[in-house]
C-alpha cells in the first residue's frame, strides 16, 4: 500500500511538473468554472483496505501476528464542492465503497480456523477541505484533507456467534481522518480530477469474542482499519 501511494505520487506530481515548466501558455477550458460557489459531480475509483493490528502481547519475531491479504475494491458517489475563496473549497463526497481483506491466523492447523474473510460494503462519507495553488493553463494540482464516516452495511456486531463458529465480527461505524492531493485538469466539456488519499481509522473496530481468551481476538487490544482511495472525479 505505501509503494502504490509513493508512485502515484510521483506520477502525479511529475505531470503538473512537465506541465508548469515545459508547456506555453494555452487557451483556457472552463476558465469561469471555478468561480462558481457550488459545484457537483461524481466520482469513480480503487480502494485497498488494510488492518493496522495493536497487540496486548507483542512478539519481536512477528511469529503470532495475523497476516492481513488485501484486495483490490471499487468505489462509486457523489460529489458536491462549495467555493470558499481561490484556493480554499469545502467538499463532501458521500460514497459507496465494496472491499475485500483476508486474515490469517497463526497458530491453527486446520483452514477453516486460519482464513477469516472480511467482506465490507460501505457509505462512506467524508467531509474534506481542498487547497489549491494557482491554476497554470489546464493544471491545477491541490492536497486535500479532513474528516470522515463510513456505515458497514456488510457488518455482523450483532451476530451472537463469533470465531469459534467461524464469525469475524467488526463495528458498524467508525470515523477516519484523510489526507491526499491530485490534480484538476481542464478539459474541454468537463474538469478531470485524479487524486489519491490515505484513510486512517481513529477507533476500534473489533467486536472480540465471548471467550476472554479466544485465540483469534484474546490477544488483540486493538483494530483499526487504514487504506488508499484512488478516485476519478467528473464535474
Amino acid at each position: 500500500m505505501k509503494k502504490l501511494f509513493f508512485v502515484l505520487a510521483i506520477l502525479l506530481f511529475a505531470e503538473s511538473a512537465q506541465a508548469q515548466l515545459f508547456s506555453k501558455e494555452k487557451l483556457a477550458n472552463r476558465e469561469s468554472f471555478d468561480k462558481r460557489f457550488l459545484t457537483y459531480g461524481y466520482f469513480l475509483g480503487f480502494n485497498s483496505y488494510d488492518f493496522k493490528f495493536d497487540y496486548k502481547n507483542e512478539n519481536p519475531n512477528n511469529r503470532t501476528d495475523i497476516l492481513v491479504e488485501g484486495d483490490v475494491g471499487f468505489s462509486v458517489g457523489l460529489v458536491g464542492d462549495m467555493r470558499i475563496n481561490e484556493y480554499v473549497n469545502l467538499r463532501l463526497e458521500p460514497g459507496l465503497y465494496y472491499a475485500q481483506r483476508n486474515l490469517r491466523f497463526p497458530g491453527f492447523t486446520e483452514e477453516k480456523d486460519i482464513l477469516r474473510e472480511v467482506k465490507s460494503t460501505y457509505i462512506h462519507v467524508p467531509l474534506l477541505v481542498k487547497i489549491s495553488t494557482k491554476r497554470l493553463n489546464n493544471f491545477k494540482p491541490f492536497i486535500i484533507g479532513g474528516v470522515s464516516t463510513s456505515l458497514n452495511l456488510s457488518s455482523n456486531e450483532d451476530n451472537p456467534q463469533d470465531n469459534s463458529a467461524g464469525e469475524f465480527r467488526m463495528t458498524k461505524g467508525t470515523n477516519y481522518y484523510e489526507v491526499g492531493f491530485g490534480i484538476d485538469f481542464y478539459l474541454y466539456y468537463f474538469k478531470f480530477t485524479p487524486s489519491i488519499r490515505g484513510v486512517f481509522a481513529m477507533s476500534d473496530e473489533l467486536v472480540r469474542d465471548e471467550d476472554p481468551n479466544s485465540p483469534w481476538t484474546g490477544n488483540i487490544s486493538k483494530m483499526s482499519t487504514r487504506g488508499v482511495f484512488i478516485n476519478f472525479t467528473f464535474q
